[in-house]
This record gives structure tokens, sequence and C-alpha cells, in this order.
């Protein structure tokens, strides 16, 4: 068995409660909504709640996908609430939200995959929430261009999908995506006209060059927006971390990204898909003003 990597000091933080947690945990809990900081056991869940912040995750909390990255439970999954998307949208007006961010399980189990609960639930929080930028981190839909257009249509301010990882690695920790597949919609994204986004993680084996090749792939698919931080491993059973990225090689990744042609890249350890997402509408409202609507 490998020796376990040891995680650096700049990885520890500490979560910190304050009111505005606290109320941010109770409309959650009161709505019977689901977050992917507390599914993902996402490290900034504690800056993030304190701020009034949180990604809601729709579809229920049972993903059809057992990636070997994710926390997220796995199996069969409910029906879709139909009062999801209401519920979503009221806890958005509650927490007087200028950006909200919506992700979901994976529902290979439904005929349309779960895209038209997406579609209900943007057009749900646009309805209550007539002045709230909207940010998506939708599943690939199985590269199913009819259902991504679905999506699209209900005109979010940003769509992310994230690749994860590196062309190599992609295959040994997504049950089911693929790495062109998921080009592919945000190659249909960025197509339609709307500011697009992915995410990485790195220190899953992968090599700068790696690196550095993905992101020419996402720049040649149209893509505006890169974040990177690091993987970490959620339990024993999950695949392992190979090593740590240090702070400089992320600052390194970031300058890289830059030159390459994105308009912004968050790139450092504890960066997540929607970790400070609200710093990334403004170039998104700017774009988007001289659409037709």
């Amino acid at each position: 068995m490998p020796e376990r990597v040891r995680k650096p000091e700049w990885l520890k933080i500490s979560i910190a409660a304050n009111e505005r947690y606290a109320e941010t945990k109770r409309i959650v809990e009161s709505h019977c909504l689901h977050t992917i900081c507390s599914s993902g056991r996402c490290p900034n869940m504690g800056e993030c709640w304190g701020k009034g912040t949180a990604t809601f995750m729709i579809g229920g909390n049972i993903c059809t996908r057992s990636c070997k990255f994710c926390n997220t439970q796995t199996g069969k999954p409910l029906p879709p609430d139909a009062e999801e998307p209401t519920h979503v949208a009221e806890s958005i007006a509650l927490m007087k939200l200028a950006h909200a961010v919506v992700t979901s399980v994976d529902r290979d189990d439904l005929p349309d995959l779960g895209a038209s609960h997406w579609a209900r639930t943007i057009r749900e929080i646009k309805r209550l929430n007539p002045k709230t930028t909207v940010e998506v981190l939708i599943p690939d839909f199985q590269g199913r261009k009819e259902l991504v257009e679905q999506v699209i249509n209900e005109r979010p301010e940003i769509i992310s999908h994230n690749m994860e990882t590196v062309r190599r690695i992609s295959p040994l920790v997504r049950s089911a995506a693929k790495y062109e597949t998921s080009l592919e919609v945000l190659r249909q994204i960025a197509g339609s006209g709307t500011t697009t986004k992915s995410g990485i993680m790195v220190g899953l084996g992968e090599t700068p060059e790696e690196v550095e090749e993905l992101m020419d792939d996402l720049i040649g698919a149209g893509c505006h927006i890169l974040t990177i931080g690091q993987y970490l491993q959620p339990t024993h059973k999950h695949y392992p971390v190979a090593a740590y990225i240090t702070p400089e090689q992320f600052a390194l990744y970031k300058e890289i990204g830059l030159k390459k042609g994105f308009r912004q890249v968050e790139s450092a350890p504890l960066v997540r898909s929607s970790y400070h997402a609200e710093k990334h509408i403004c170039p998104a409202q700017k774009k988007n003003e001289g659409r037709n609507i």
C-alpha cells in the first residue's frame, strides 16, 4: 500500500461559525435543500456560509454515477422534487443573493437526464429574483446537445461544466463522463454566446505539461474562465492524493492560463468551482448586455 502523502500547512483551515453561517444553515435546512458545500465536504464552507453564500445542488442528493474523487452519495435517486425549483428560488431571495450558483447530481436514470428540472429551476430563480445573476454548473447530459440547449435557452449568465482532470487521468477517476464529451459540451455553450467556465483538480498525478495541454483544449473549445484547485481525498475509499501542489505552482498555472487567453483564472489550493464565483460575473454581465433578449 503506497505511503499516504502528508497534508501541508497551507491546506489546514479552521471553520468559524457566525450569525450569517447559522442563518444560511437554517435557510438551507428549513427548505429541505441540498448543497454541494456539505455533500462535497468543501473546505470553504465555513467562509462561504459565513458570508451568506451557498452552492445549491438540485436533483436530490444521490448521484447515478460513482466518480472516484467525489463524496456525493451514489445509488438509485428518488424522483425529482417538483417543489425544489421554487424552494431554491425562495432561499436565494431570503439570502438576498446578488449572484446564485446551482449545480446538480447526475440523473442518468431520467429520460431527459434532468434537463427539464434544470430549466424550471433557472426559470424560477429568475422569476423570483429578477436582479440576481445566475451561474449553473451542469453535468454532461451524456453529450446530448438538445438537453444542453434546454439550459442554454434559460439564459443563465454563466454556464460551467467541469473537465475535472487531464486527458490521461480522466478515465481513471470519472465513472461515465468522457474527456472529449466534456469538451464538446463546453464548445456548444461557448458557441451560444454564453460565458463559459470549467474547473479542474490537480494533485491526482498529472504533470504540468498535461495541465497546459488541458488549458489549450479548453481555449480551443472557447472556454472563458478556469478554476484550478487541489484535489482532497474525501475518504480512504476514494482515489488517493498523488501530490499536494505548492501555492507557487498554482500561481504559475494562473499566469500561464491568462497568457493562453482565459479571461479569468482562479488557481490556488483551496479554490473550488464556485469559490468566489461572484468575482466572475462582472465581465460576464458586460459581455451579455449586448445579447438579444
